[in-house]
């Protein structure tokens, strides 16, 4: 068994002064690891009759799509305004700077899917809670939350996604 943890990359200073930013492009890039965060995702939700997994962009779509291939289920992008072709549904969140919008297909999920979110990084939770009402809104049925990483300690990102299963590959304990 690896230890993922030695397959992120730490930048200081990204995107702004005063961030530390995770950056698992460098565990993606390397098999045996990619292969591993998959293969755990996997194992974890493979009982829960998954028929969706849709995953946050772009980061989310790395790992999102090969978790979909594995599980047998189809695959949903959730995206930033105005890149998807299609009507759209679309959900707003509090960001600690202001505000932001995904937006999803309107006839990506049905109602009385399975769903699995996936998205890379659990910081503060905005994301993936606007997600989980975009796709409840559809009418899907979130069976688990999955993320490679998880910023604990003073971000919470957790609380706001109480009452769902969440799970992380790696913990990452941060002080804001």
């Amino acid at each position: 068994m690896t230890n993922l943890l030695n397959y992120i990359r730490t930048i200081d200073g990204f995107p702004k002064e005063g961030i530390s930013f995770k950056d698992i492009t460098t565990l993606a890039k390397e098999h045996a690891p990619f292969k591993e965060s998959c293969d755990k995702i996997i194992q974890y939700f493979k009982d829960k009759k998954i028929t969706k997994v849709a995953a946050i962009e772009a980061r989310g779509y790395v790992w999102g799509g090969a978790i979909a291939y594995q599980l047998g289920a189809g695959f949903v992008l959730i995206r930033k305004p105005g890149k998807l072709p299609a009507e759209t549904l679309k959900e707003s969140y509090e960001l600690e700077y202001g505000t932001d919008t995904i937006e999803m297909h309107k006839d990506a999920i049905e109602k009385g899917d399975n769903v699995l979110l996936f998205d890379d990084l659990l910081a503060t939770g905005g994301t993936a809670k606007a997600a989980v009402n975009l796709i409840e809104k559809a009418g899907g049925d979130i069976k688990g939350i999955a993320f490679v990483i998880e910023l604990t300690g003073s971000l919470h990102g957790r609380d706001k996604l109480d009452g769902y299963d969440v799970f992380s590959l790696l913990d990452i304990p941060v002080e804001e």
